[in-house]
């Protein structure tokens, strides 16, 4: 028989015990093991917790006591929060643990992202909270496989309410932990960025070929939160290579919109010296929450509704030119190999002449400025072609051709 999976249950026990001890006894139940955590600063659990609040402020640099003197909570909190994710991390890596769940409000959520955001992709993380799924959390502070779980009726004490959520979270992080398939492919990874095939077609031509060259591509959908994920694997250095041509949120983040992958997005690759390719994928449009109604200064734009969820609004010759100047700034701290492919005739399905948001004087005005402000470090590979012909990823691929003999780009595995 294999052994049990274990999962560490991280909380205030302090006066969160008897929700913990529920989930704790949920996963017993189902043949599960459990390492508890107690991440409290002021009081203690009814009954030791395997992990003390002691252990986990002195794995983070610092002491209870400290915590306590702070008299500020929000201080005392980060201080368990560094334990926790070093407490964590470092469990991880002594294969004693195969799967976290944490239990809290903002408090606990506070500290949950940071435990979380410590491990692995691969490693099971939920975290059941009562402001789960709420704007309050940065997309930057969410790890890429992050599970949230709403902790409805959970606010303090157990009720049948709240015993669903715990219940329902208790089997998924065990079944999650009996089931997952970690990442481990032999062949490179290559990271590529991309929307739905309505806007944007070059992954159907690329994935087929880079796997014929033996490696293996994730697509991540660029709509803020497939980007974030994409930017915190970048910063891992888990790609062998990137390939990220829908960069619309950098545009987004730059002009205020909800959905983006934060002020990080289009670092990352660079930062870790991964050799990247760019492309300026719906440059020209910022995506807003469909829902919302659009702001007074957009209003009057013209605009497509993707669906209830997501409106792209087109942005001014002016605006573009300040996303490409951001592009350009955030490109000139990369330390590796960095090509920008500028398709001049256009960068979405919807940008097309004859297409509703086609506006030729924007995509010259945001051409001219990557030309001008395009860093020393970065190759501009200008092509006169649409970014949904054959012959943008007919020079991707011939690009990342030479490039892997050139040894930028390790060989793939057959």
């Amino acid at each position: 028989m294999t052994a049990p999976k274990t999962i560490l249950v991280a909380g205030t026990y302090d006066t969160k015990d008897d929700e913990l001890s529920y989930l704790a006894e949920r996963i017993r139940a189902q043949g599960g093991a459990v390492l508890s955590m107690d991440v409290s600063v002021l009081g203690d659990p009814k009954t030791p917790t395997d992990l003390s609040k002691h252990q986990v402020a002195e794995a983070g640099g610092s002491t209870i006591q400290t915590a306590i003197d702070s008299n500020d909570e929000n201080v005392a909190m980060q201080i368990m929060a560094k334990g926790a994710a070093a407490l964590a991390a470092r469990l991880h890596a002594q294969a004693r643990i195969d799967g976290v769940i944490v239990l809290g409000g903002t408090m606990g959520t506070d500290l949950a992202l940071d435990l979380c955001s410590a491990l692995p992709l691969g490693v099971p993380k939920y975290v059941v909270s009562t402001v789960s799924f709420s704007a309050m959390l940065p997309p930057e502070r969410l790890a890429a496989d992050i599970q949230m779980i709403l902790w409805a009726g959970g606010l303090y004490g157990l009720n049948s309410v709240c015993k669903s959520s715990l219940s329902q979270a208790a089997g998924a992080v065990l079944g999650a932990a009996r089931a997952v398939e970690a990442p481990n492919s032999s062949k490179p990874l290559i990271g590529m960025t991309s929307f739905g095939k309505t806007i944007l077609h070059y992954m159907v031509q690329l994935k087929p070929a880079l796997e014929q060259r033996g490696y293996e591509v994730a697509v991540f959908h660029a709509t803020g939160m497939g980007g974030r994920a994409f930017e915190s694997l970048a910063a891992e250095r888990a790609f062998a290579c990137v390939m990220d041509f829908a960069t619309q949120e950098v545009g987004n983040h730059l002009m205020g919109s909800g959905i983006s992958a934060g002020a990080d997005r289009l670092t990352n690759a660079g930062n870790s010296a991964t050799p990247q390719m760019i492309a300026p994928a719906c440059y020209d449009l910022v995506d807003l929450i469909g829902w919302q109604p659009l702001p007074d200064r957009l209003s009057d734009r013209p605009s497509h509704a993707h669906n209830r969820l997501l409106t792209s609004v087109v942005l001014t010759a002016d605006e573009r030119r300040q996303v490409a100047r951001t592009m350009s700034a955030k490109l000139s701290t990369a330390k590796g190999p960095t090509a920008f492919l500028l398709p001049t005739q256009g960068c979405n399905e919807w940008d097309r002449p004859g297409a509703p948001l086609h506006d030729a004087e924007g995509l010259s005005a945001f051409c001219e400025e990557l030309r001008t402000t395009c860093p020393a470090n970065t190759q501009l590979h200008e092509l006169p072609c649409h970014i949904n012909d054959p012959d943008f990823s007919q020079t991707v691929l011939a690009l990342f051709d030479t490039w892997v003999a050139q040894g930028i780009v390790p060989p793939g595995q057959p």
